[in-house]
C-alpha cells in the first residue's frame, strides 16, 4: 500500500515538475514550417514608427496538404519579432522554446481567420514600436488557440537574413529642439547681461 502511494506521489510530482518547466505551452521547436511569409522591407531598410507602412503576404506552403491544413488551422496571426541583435542583454525580449514564455514576437500585425489562398495586408508601423531590428513571423492556430505551425521572413538558423530596422519615436521633435536651443541662448545672453550690469555699477561707484 505504501509502495503504491509512493509511486503515485512520485508520478504526480514529476508531472508537476514538467508543468513547471514547460509551463504547459507549445514548444516552437515542435512546430512545422508550413507557412510562407514575405514582407516588403528590404534587408537593412530603416522604417519610421508612425509613418511607414509594411506590405505583408502569407499562405500555405504548396508542399503541405491543403485539406489537412483546412482541418487543423482556424486562425493566423502575423507578428513583428525582434532579431537576435536586438535581444542581446534584453531579457524582456528573450527567445524561449516554450511559446507561452517566449518574448521574441511582441507585436501582432494581423489577426485573421485562416484561408487556403494567399492573403495580404498592409500595416502602418505603430508609434509605440521601439527602435530595433526586426523580422516577421506568422503562426497558424487551431480551434483551441494553440500554435500549430509557423512561417517567417528570416532564416531558421542565425536569423540574419531579410532583417529590417524600425526607428522609434523618441518624443523629441525639431520644433522642441529649436525652442530648447533658443531658450539656452537667451539664458546665456541674460547671464552675460547681468554680469555686465554688475561690473558697470561697480565702475560707477568707484
Amino acid at each position: 500500500m505504501e509502495t503504491c502511494f509512493l509511486t503515485t506521489f512520485v508520478i504526480i510530482l514529476l508531472f508537476c515538475l514538467a508543468e513547471t518547466c514547460y509551463g504547459g505551452g507549445v514548444l516552437f521547436s515542435s512546430l512545422p514550417q508550413t507557412l510562407v511569409v514575405s514582407a516588403s522591407p528590404q534587408q537593412g531598410q530603416v522604417l519610421n514608427a508612425g509613418e511607414d507602412t509594411i506590405t505583408l503576404t502569407w499562405g500555405l506552403n504548396q508542399s503541405f496538404t491543403a485539406d489537412m491544413a483546412d482541418q487543423l488551422y482556424k486562425n493566423v496571426k502575423v507578428k513583428l519579432c525582434y532579431a537576435p541583435i536586438s535581444q542581446v542583454d534584453r531579457a524582456w525580449r528573450k527567445t524561449v522554446d516554450n511559446l507561452s514564455k517566449d518574448k521574441t514576437c511582441q507585436f501582432t500585425i494581423v489577426n485573421k481567420p485562416y484561408q487556403r489562398n494567399q492573403s495580404s495586408d498592409q500595416w502602418m508601423v505603430e508609434k509605440d514600436v521601439p527602435t530595433a531590428t526586426y523580422f516577421v513571423r506568422a503562426y497558424a492556430y487551431n480551434s483551441a488557440g494553440e500554435e500549430m505551425a509557423y512561417g517567417q521572413t528570416t532564416d531558421d538558423g542565425k536569423k540574419s537574413s531579410n532583417l529590417f530596422e524600425i526607428r522609434g519615436i523618441t518624443g523629441r521633435h525639431l520644433s522642441l529642439n529649436i525652442a530648447s536651443a533658443c531658450f539656452s541662448a537667451f539664458s546665456l545672453a541674460s547671464l552675460f547681461g547681468l554680469f555686465w550690469m554688475e561690473r558697470r555699477k561697480v565702475s560707477v561707484k568707484k
